[in-house]
């Protein structure tokens, strides 16, 4: 069976070839809008954890100043109980907003994927050049 590219002309392989170069430069484009948006769907993530840490760390330094306000007017027990609760949401406020922080380190902003498959390309079509 003879070969089908064999028969074509120069001008018609270079055509064929920035056709689907064309048609691959788009889906690498593609790609890479797909795997960065994964990848700020993360970052939200991340985002949404160090917000709701900041959010009990203010809940936190509220109770803090309502049990600075009850140590200077109220009995002791309604004083200590108020500082104990403020510590307690300091504490867990932190904590979450570290967790955040930690998830946002973790992510990597380049389209990992697409750079691989670039890199595949650029080696196949030096490949079909030879």
């Amino acid at each position: 069976m003879a070969d089908p590219h064999s028969t074509q002309s120069l001008s018609e392989l270079l055509s064929n070839l920035a056709r689907d170069f064309g048609a691959l430069v788009r889906q690498e484009v593609r790609l890479a809008g797909a795997e960065m948006t994964l990848k700020a769907r993360s970052a939200g993530r991340g985002a949404m954890l160090v917000v709701s840490g900041g959010v009990l760390t203010a809940a936190g330094l509220l109770s803090l100043v309502g049990a600075g306000i009850a140590a200077l007017s109220a009995i002791l027990p309604v004083w200590l109980s108020a500082l104990l609760v403020g510590v307690a949401v300091l504490v867990l406020g932190f904590s979450v907003a570290r967790a955040g922080l930690a998830h946002l380190r973790r992510i990597d902003p380049l389209p990992e994927q697409t750079i691989a498959t670039i890199r595949e390309d650029v080696n196949w079509v030096k490949e079909q050049a030879q």
